[in-house]
């Protein structure tokens, strides 16, 4: 069976990028596989109060208004439902994720289709996929007390069901970057696919 590959990425860097470089080289060992694109760095719509007030009326009642504002979201969940595995590039801006980034995750995490409220708290719907999370900094490193990125991204894709989460980290490359570039390569090298 052909596995579908979400590849995501968020840099504002169209060049240079070592997120996007990582993120592709991730997405190529996935031979055969089914690839959807998407750069948030065209473009992420906020979420705003005609946002809320269609996601939040049944799906049966909305209207042809509201069912346009809801349709990048709707497109966005689409591909994470249909993805095996996603592909997310980010970098680490200010110690937390991209403001597209974090755009994506308002449009995507949406209760009663990839959470649902139980009476044990919040349930990811999108279980049975992984994630590999490409993740640069120039001085903040992963898991550390100051990175708000990966941490927040870990629990994001576990609030939405999916705990199957690798990091490959090029983080800190303000000290000894080429060293853990190479280091980073060589840990999407180990990746199953």
């Amino acid at each position: 069976m052909t596995q579908t590959v979400l590849h995501i990425d968020s840099s504002i860097r169209a060049e240079g990028s070592v997120s996007r470089a990582l993120s592709q080289k991730i997405t190529s060992r996935f031979e055969g596989a089914t690839i959807l694109r998407r750069d948030l760095a065209d473009g992420v719509p906020l979420i705003d109060g005609a946002w809320i007030g269609a996601n939040f009326t049944p799906a049966a009642d909305r209207t042809d208004e509201q069912k346009a504002v809801l349709a990048t979201s709707d497109a966005m969940v689409a591909e994470l439902q249909a993805a095996d595995v996603i592909v997310i590039g980010t970098p680490i801006y200010n110690f937390s994720v991209t403001a597209a980034m974090k755009a994506w995750i308002d449009l995507v995490a949406r209760a009663g289709v990839t959470f649902e409220y139980s009476e044990t708290g919040p349930k990811g719907l999108l279980t049975g996929k992984r994630a590999i999370i490409a993740i640069a900094s120039g001085g903040t490193p992963v898991d550390s007390e100051i990175d708000f990125a990966g941490r927040y991204i870990r629990h994001i894709m576990g609030f939405i069901g999916i705990t199957d989460v690798e990091f490959v980290k090029a983080d800190s490359l303000g000290n000894g970057g080429d060293e853990k570039i190479v280091q980073a390569n060589a840990q999407v090298e180990k990746i199953a696919a």
